[in-house]
């Protein structure tokens, strides 16, 4: 789609260019590396991108919401090979995701997050879609990477007494 479009926004000089990417672009969470390594290329994409065309009038944003309370999981692709010495804390962690998304912002939050990427007169590379994503943002920022790593830790449950275990 960029290649479609840039040659356009170049011609006009100007134009924006808005990604999807997620929290899990900058904060990744266990089980979900494929997922979490396909939006830490959308941001590195994003970022390189935006240094290529702000030149040209033209800016790229990348909105990274947290969890969002849709079908999230319906398309979710799942490890073609999957290590079977962690099915049960991969399990709980699943079943933890799914209360998350459950509970998560509503669709409008992302879409008011491109809304404002797409009319700010000065737009910004990364705008995150939601308190919760902004918390985490600044968390991930200032927080030491211990603290951080016990907090998805404990949010998740994985140090639970039966979250390790294997069968």
């Amino acid at each position: 789609m960029t290649r479609a479009v840039v040659p356009h926004m170049r011609l006009q000089e100007s134009g924006r260019i808005i990604n999807i990417g997620s929290v899990l672009g900058f904060l990744p969470m266990p089980y979900m590396a494929l997922y979490a390594a396909t939006k830490h290329a959308i941001e590195g994409y994003s970022e390189s991108l935006d240094h290529e065309l702000r030149t040209r009038g033209i800016r790229v944003s990348v909105i990274e919401p947290a969890n969002t309370s849709t079908q999230f999981d319906a398309n979710l692709l799942q490890a073609d090979a999957k290590v079977d010495d962690y099915r049960e804390a991969r399990a709980a962690v699943a079943a933890r995701m799914t209360e998350m998304v459950t509970a998560g912002d509503e669709p409008g939050v992302v879409a008011a997050a491109v809304l404002k990427a797409a009319s700010a007169p000065h737009p910004k590379l990364r705008y995150a879609a939601g308190g919760r994503a902004s918390r985490l943002g600044l968390l991930r920022r200032f927080a030491p990477a211990g603290m951080v790593d016990a907090g998805i830790r404990k949010n998740l449950r994985l140090d639970a007494p039966t979250a390790g275990k294997t069968a």
